[in-house]
Formats: structure tokens, C-alpha cells, sequence
């Protein structure tokens, strides 16, 4: 419905279209997520075939909160959770995924990943980019019961697959137990269910791994 005295632009590569800027920010942000497909992580597949992408990361992350939601030791909102988890990597398209154990690569971590932010989130229109990036600053802070859930999430998924390939990136980089359980410790105070078996896997692939 055209609306009296609304100026209508066209898309210059679409002759004939009406140019809607909303839907084109839109639509240039989703363009630029697609790139998160490519970063990969240090995180192998459960097969052992490959790494897995960062892209990847998210889907798993989002459905492993899903079923695991009834476990976290704090109610919370499961929407914003899942919201929270599918845009916290998104800065990785520019900042590329950072290992949690590069001491190098973490002591630039976060200004390139606001320089990321500010480019990625800055796409969209102004509410939403207002809206995704507060969301992936939330997560950041880890301050609210949404955010230490979703940061617990973000520990089990990699344990996870880590489990299934007998050791996989923890071996792979010589990781000490220490090391390990002190990067699973937010599964520990938020999914507290979870955390004996954490231990217990832990404590079995490194004592095999001493032996």
C-alpha cells in the first residue's frame, strides 16, 4: 500500500524494485553472518573427521541449552538465552575465534573484538543493532543468570566433543587438567548437576594420559 507523500527509491541493482533501507541493513547483516562458516575453532567433530566452524558452535550451543535448561541452578529466560547464544560469536567474522589458551591472542582479544562488534552490529538498523550488541556484551559480563548460563553452555558443548574424542584439543595442545577445569568452572557454579561428570571424565582421560 503506497502511502500519500512517501517517496519511493529504487534498488539500483534492481531497477523497478522499491529500495527499502531497513530491509536492505537487514539483509547486509545476515550476509556478513554467513561468514562465521568459515572460522573454524580448535574444537574437533565428534568423529574426528575435522574442526568444527563457528557457525556450527552456535546451532549446538543453542540446542544444547534447550535440553539442558532444566538443570541451570538459577531460573531464566530460555529465549533470551538462546538469542544470547546465537549472536556471542558473531564478532568472530572480523576477530577471528580466539583460542582460550593463546596468552598472545587473548591479550588483543577484546579490542579486536569491539572493533568487530562495531562494524558487524553496526550494519543493522539502530534498534537492532542496540538490541544484538548489549545482547553479546551481556554475555560478555557474565553477570546475569542468563549470560553464566549461557557461558556454562558454552563450556559443555566443547567438553562434550572433547569427551567423545578421547581427550581431542585437550591433548592435542598438551593441556593440563588444571587448565582444563579451571576453563569448565562456569559449568560448575551454573549447571552444578553437570560438574561431577565433568570431574570424572576429566580426571579419567588425564590419568590415562599419565600413565
Amino acid at each position: 500500500m503506497e502511502i500519500p507523500g512517501q517517496a519511493k527509491s529504487t534498488n539500483p541493482e534492481n531497477p523497478g524494485q522499491e529500495s527499502e533501507p531497513r530491509i536492505e541493513q537487514q539483509l547486509a547483516f545476515l550476509v556478513q553472518a554467513d561468514k562465521l562458516k568459515n572460522v573454524l575453532r580448535r574444537t574437533l567433530l565428534t568423529d574426528c573427521s575435522r574442526q568444527e566452524n563457528s557457525a556450527e558452535h552456535s546451532w549446538h550451543l543453542a540446542l544444547t541449552a534447550m535440553v539442558l535448561e532444566e538443570y541451570a541452578s538459577a531460573p531464566v529466560n530460555l529465549a533470551k538465552v538462546l538469542r544470547m547464544l546465537i549472536v556471542h560469536d558473531v564478532v568472530e567474522i572480523d576477530a577471528g575465534d580466539t583460542f582460550a589458551f593463546d596468552k598472545a591472542g587473548n591479550a588483543t582479544k577484546e579490542e579486536r573484538e569491539r572493533c568487530a562488534a562495531d562494524r558487524i552490529f553496526g550494519l543493522l538498523p539502530t534498534e537492532l543493532r542496540s538490541e544484538l550488541r548489549s545482547l553479546w556484551e551481556e554475555f560478555d559480563e557474565a553477570a546475569t543468570p542468563e549470560a553464566r548460563f549461557a557461558n556454562a553452555v558454552d563450556r559443555i558443548q566443547p567438553f562434550l566433543q572433547n569427551r567423545e574424542t578421547r581427550g581431542g584439543s585437550w591433548l592435542i595442545y598438551n593441556l593440563s587438567r588444571d587448565q582444563v577445569l579451571a576453563r569448565m568452572d562456569p559449568i560448575r557454579t551454573a549447571l552444578p548437576r553437570l560438574w561431577p561428570r565433568v570431574i570424572a571424565t576429566v580426571d579419567k582421560l588425564f590419568s590415562k594420559r599419565s600413565a
